[in-house]
């Protein structure tokens, strides 16, 4: 499954079904460049078992500000619409899968 932009307005319809891990970032941000071809080679691996959906908090302040982000990248893991976990930060692959693996 590729990787979905969100806006404000299609983010609730995006989290609403499945296991979703959302990327709260930002076009300035360099940890959020660096955790973006993790998050590529993680949809390439599980892609089929989890949504990645990415938020660009510059262009969509109200969804960022309804989940509080204080600092991006931001990671929220979502199961059914429903919050699991959240964690900020650049993760590796590995750490990543594991933050799913236990919050699902």
């Amino acid at each position: 499954m590729a990787i979905v932009h969100a806006t404000d307005q299609t983010f609730p319809q995006e989290i609403s079904n499945g296991t979703v891990l959302v990327d709260f970032w930002a076009t300035w941000c360099g940890p959020c460049k660096m955790i973006a071809p993790v998050l590529e080679e993680l949809d390439t691996e599980i892609g089929n078992d989890v949504k990645i959906v990415k938020v660009d908090v510059d262009n969509n302040q109200g969804t960022a500000a309804d989940y509080q982000i204080m600092s991006i990248p931001s990671l929220l893991l979502f199961v059914d619409g429903e919050l699991k976990a959240k964690t900020a930060g650049f993760m590796p692959k590995e750490a990543l899968i594991d933050f799913i693996n236990d919050n699902k």
